[in-house]
């Protein structure tokens, strides 16, 4: 069984991020992390089970010989959720079932947190990136946990895709009612139950 995680919207810069997120949801974000091995940074948010990251380069550390995750050096225009990252039990299972392309595991730290993600080699996930990123939670800790309850919650995660019954196959093992496949132009939609009323995130 996978499970939805976490979100990720990209950003060209975290600041920038952060504005746009702040702006659409109404709430304050709170503090993340660098991930070295990337050389990126994020903020966090959480959403009661699950969270939301705003993830972006990080002008503080060298740029890596390889690819950042999220196909972040190929991103153009504004901040935007262009991710989504399922949990599981077993990462190399997962992966293995998983359509080709899904990524290596790799191993990875920050501060309390260890887990392990499939990393695609060239950051390019399948089905043009609305298949998630698999990862496997290492011990008890979890940034939902860790952080602050900003009163939101994930209503609906709309996932859009020419090939949706497809991938939906591909997503079978997701066992989350708030994730729903239709078809249409690639995209995600996060909308949101929040203080303010309903929101949407794209």
């Amino acid at each position: 069984m996978w499970r939805l995680d976490h979100l990720a919207v990209t950003a060209r810069d975290l600041e920038e991020g952060v504005a746009a997120v702040e702006a659409a949801l109404g709430v304050r974000l709170a503090p993340g992390g660098v991930h070295p091995l990337m050389a990126t940074h994020n903020r966090l948010l959480r959403l009661g089970d699950v969270y939301l990251e705003v993830i972006a380069p990080d002008p503080a550390q060298a740029t890596p010989e390889h690819p950042r995750w999220f196909r972040m050096d190929e991103r153009r225009g504004p901040p935007r959720l262009t991710n989504w990252i399922a949990a599981c039990a077993d990462l190399d299972a997962a992966l293995s079932a998983a359509p080709p392309g899904a990524g290596v595991a790799t191993a990875l730290t920050r501060g309390e947190f260890r887990w392990r993600i499939g990393i695609p080699p060239d950051g390019r996930l399948p089905f043009g990136d609305a298949f998630p990123a698999l990862i496997e939670w290492q011990g008890a800790a979890h940034p939902a946990r860790a952080l602050p309850d900003s009163g939101l919650r994930l209503r609906r995660l709309v996932v859009t895709h020419p090939e949706a019954a497809a991938l939906r196959r591909a997503l079978a093992p997701v066992e989350d009612e708030r994730v729903t496949v239709v078809s249409g132009a690639p995209g995600l939609a996060a909308e949101f139950d929040t203080p303010h009323g309903r929101r949407v995130l794209e």
